[in-house]
């Protein structure tokens, strides 16, 4: 192949708000602090030292708490007692608990992280960086995470819940491992993958130990830290801004602010009056205020301000911050510089620099995740006898049809020529027309749009007849793609990690962190 990636932009699958903040538009600047490079990090230090005000030690104290029962490794064990120190600082990427990890974006949020805190290092070595996964484990879309892909078939965690899905029990999923189990067949990567499912969902109690066992077991080596901010101690500190909240419905009036000059764009998430959910077991519903009351939605509870307020105080862990405040509950409890997720991840943080600098809160930089195509080397040999690039085929199916057998036709399939010529033509006669009758000129541009709609039917049907001629090639090209980009979708956001780790095994990862640089913003094609 000519090439082994392409740009976000190239790829077809960025917005237009994403595109142009790779883009570093200047129309854009005033919605982050600033642009993801190596020298922009010294001053985002320097910032973030002088405005932490979080307890490094209640923190290190707290995730280590976390950890209790797992195996850690020496790598990892040194990063949380790391956070104690002044000098350290995290690069921070977040992740729903889905089932298996669900889609294969997930190993590529961490492995971004990893590898940005591994670079940070080098280029400032007085500073401790450590990547960390925030779990979330207070989100309550049950259907969003409870199923992954293997092999084109989805495999499901079928029952009836509420509230937040990290404190659900594992019921029900020793069914989903017995079909799992049965679709690997045999060989040691396929006993790996039964062991991983087995140990992390059969034999932890909840869902939020169940995924920190999977990610540890799989990234523990490179020395993630994995973050669950369902804690009391940790939403006590973060207490006094979820009374700002309630009482001042900040983010509402600065968000708003900021998307109102975002003209041209789609917006990816819209602020409510109060960003806040109350949360208990089986419980995750918005916070309303209506009048001196605060309501909890679809409940009968209802708090005067003086009772919301105090159960502030002696329950901060029954507020639950949304897709609006929680970024902001992660920068006030983390010593953070860097927050690492994909385009529509960071469309929402792109709303709420204004927001974080009303409640006085560094901004951290905003770095789009690592995307990346993996190929077999069967399909990399296919592609090349296809005379097909990656930028072919990140097309639109039927864009590829069109351009291929516009390539393959030994004439010339586009009448844009003839089109222009007959324009020209009636332009001449339009110039008469207009000094006769105006009837004569309305048949003048009659009869133009008539021969243009031949024209243009002409083009059409020599365009299939000419598919029909080339059905064989053009189908071996469309089934390749469609092995690439099943589903009509990216692959990432599709296929679980154990499809490819039933061919690759412990090698999977390294071969990915391998190739990806995570500032380089660019679309990786890795061959297998």
């Amino acid at each position: 192949m000519p090439n082994d990636c392409i740009s976000y932009q190239e790829s077809g699958y960025f917005s237009d708000l994403i595109s142009d903040y790779l883009n570093r538009k200047t129309e854009l600047e005033k919605l982050y602090n600033r642009f993801p490079t190596l020298d922009n990090f010294g001053a985002q230090i320097d910032e973030k030292s002088a405005n932490f005000s979080g307890n490094r030690a209640l923190l290190s104290e707290t995730i280590e708490r976390q950890y209790r029962g797992l195996d850690v490794s020496d790598i990892t064990r040194k990063n949380i007692e790391s956070l104690k120190s002044s000098r350290t600082f995290t690069v921070t990427t977040g992740h729903q608990l889905n089932l298996f990890t669900g889609p294969l974006y997930f190993l590529y949020k961490i492995i971004s992280t990893i590898k940005l805190a591994a670079q940070l290092k080098e280029r400032y070595p007085d500073c401790e960086f450590v990547p960390v996964y925030w779990m979330a484990t207070e989100d309550h879309d049950f259907e969003e995470i409870n199923y992954f892909n293997f092999k084109g078939k989805k495999f499901r965690w079928h029952r009836e819940v509420s509230g937040p899905v990290g404190r659900l029990d594992t019921e029900g999923l020793a069914a989903a491992f017995e079909l799992f189990s049965a679709g690997l067949g045999a060989g040691n990567h396929a006993d790996t993958l039964r062991k991983l499912f087995a140990t992390s969902y059969l034999e932890k109690s909840n869902l939020t130990d169940a995924t920190r066992h999977l990610a540890n077991a799989l990234f523990g080596a490179y020395g993630l830290v994995i973050l669950d901010g369902d804690d009391t101690e940790l939403k006590r500190q973060f207490s006094p801004y979820i009374e700002k909240e309630l009482l001042g419905q900040v983010s509402h009036q600065e968000v708003t602010d900021t998307i109102d000059t975002m003209h041209g764009y789609t917006i990816q998430v819209n602020p409510r009056e109060i960003n806040l959910f109350y949360m208990e077991d089986g419980l995750r519903e918005r916070i309303i205020r209506e009048g001196e009351t605060f309501v909890v939605n679809n409940t009968p509870m209802r708090f005067s301000e003086t009772e919301m307020l105090d159960i502030v105080q002696r329950h901060p862990e029954r507020f639950s911050p949304n897709v609006i405040m929680r970024p902001l509950y992660q920068e006030v409890i983390l010593p953070n510089l860097c927050y690492i997720g994909g385009g529509g991840e960071i469309a929402y943080w792109l709303e709420l620099k204004s927001f974080f600098k009303a409640m006085d809160v560094t901004f951290p930089m905003l770095l789009v995740r690592n995307s990346v195509l993996l190929v077999t080397e069967k399909q990399a040999a296919k592609a090349d006898k296809l005379q097909l690039t990656w930028k072919d085929l990140f097309r639109k199916p039927q864009d590829l049809v069109t351009e291929k057998t516009k390539a393959l036709s030994p004439f010339e399939l586009d009448f844009s020529a003839q089109k222009d010529f007959l324009r020209r033509q009636f332009a001449a006669l339009f110039d008469i027309a207009q000094q006769t009758d105006k009837s004569f000129s309305g048949a003048v541009k009659a009869q133009e749009a008539k021969q243009i709609k031949g024209l243009d039917n002409l083009e059409k049907r020599l365009l299939k007849a000419e598919k029909r001629k080339h059905t064989e090639l053009l189908s071996r090209m469309t089934h390749l793609q469609q092995e690439l980009f099943p589903n009509g979708t990216l692959q990432e956001r599709f296929a679980n990690f154990s499809e490819f780790w039933l061919d690759h095994g412990e090698a999977l990862i390294p071969k990915i962190a391998s190739v990806v640089q995570p500032l380089e913003n660019r679309f990786d094609i890795i061959v297998l």
